[in-house]
């Protein structure tokens, strides 16, 4: 794999120099930071060296990215317990949230009594189904939404139509925060613990397989220099999907760390 070295006054200026000379996106880049000063007058330079990102495409969505601490952390051990992943497909299983915390999915949602026999039925999810159709609708947006599934309190909803690609956005942000809407409404409506997943155009399941080659890509180079790497943030339900794709993954362990919604995966040489 070639790795260059490249300067320059941020990290971002220091990734363009780097995919110009490579011939590749920035967004295809793996990087290490080597040096970050701090001149006179508010100047800086960063160095870092990068590479291409093992399996990654150039029409691929921007990739989370290795970013070596200011302290570099050699086969450091985790600040927290390993997180469990939760044995769930992003395509038909539910999200549960991850370390015990809500399933923000980038958004702070209100904590929820605990109600662990909750099983939705089908009034709920007709009553799902017009929330969503009307939220649909007060958008002005061609889409209508139908039941893929049921799965105990989760009622997962497929989105078909001409705006479909609106309602995903770019790594599926608008998805997350419409989701997220939904879910505070039905939280309100109902009130009986049933939530609502939403997915359009297969993009949850075309983004589980993303993140599980590239978590398994940079796992191997975190094996290989044994030095721990940082993802991107990620929302909860993205972060159990690196979680489970590295669980029986030889020599490495992972672990999350931070706050919501800049909450990230540490993928760490095993002890």
């Amino acid at each position: 794999m070639e790795a260059i070295e490249t300067t320059g006054k941020d990290l971002r200026d220091a990734l363009a120099q780097a995919a110009s000379q490579l011939g590749v996106d920035s967004g295809t880049l793996a990087h290490e930071v080597l040096e970050e000063t701090a001149g006179l007058f508010g100047k800086s330079t960063v160095r870092i060296r990068a590479w291409v990102a093992p399996e990654a495409s150039t029409d691929a969505e921007p990739a989370p990215v290795i970013e070596k601490p200011k302290a570099v952390r050699k086969k450091a051990a985790p600040k927290a317990p390993p997180t469990p992943p939760v044995e769930a497909s992003v395509e038909a299983a539910p999200t549960e949230p991850e370390d015990a915390e809500a399933d923000s999915e980038s958004f702070e949602e209100p904590e929820e009594e605990e109600r662990p026999n909750v099983v939705a039925t089908a009034e709920d999810a007709d009553n799902i189904l017009a929330i969503v159709d009307n939220l649909l609708k007060s958008a002005h947006l061609t889409a209508r939404a139908r039941v893929r599934s049921m799965n105990d309190r989760y009622v997962n909803v497929e989105l078909d139509g001409r705006d479909v690609a609106f309602l995903i956005g770019k790594r599926g942000e608008a998805l997350n925060a419409l989701q997220y809407l939904v879910n505070i409404i039905v939280g309100r409506k109902l009130a009986n613990g049933v939530r609502c997943t939403l997915d359009g155009n297969d993009y949850r399941k075309d983004r589980e397989q993303k993140l599980t080659h590239l978590a398994q890509s940079i796992a191997r180079e975190v094996r290989k220099r044994g030095e721990e790497a940082v993802l991107d943030a990620l929302p909860a339900f993205e972060r159990r999907i690196v979680h489970k794709a590295l669980l029986d993954f030889a020599g490495i362990s992972t672990y999350s760390e931070g706050e919501e919604p800049n909450r990230r995966v540490v993928i760490a040489p095993a002890d």
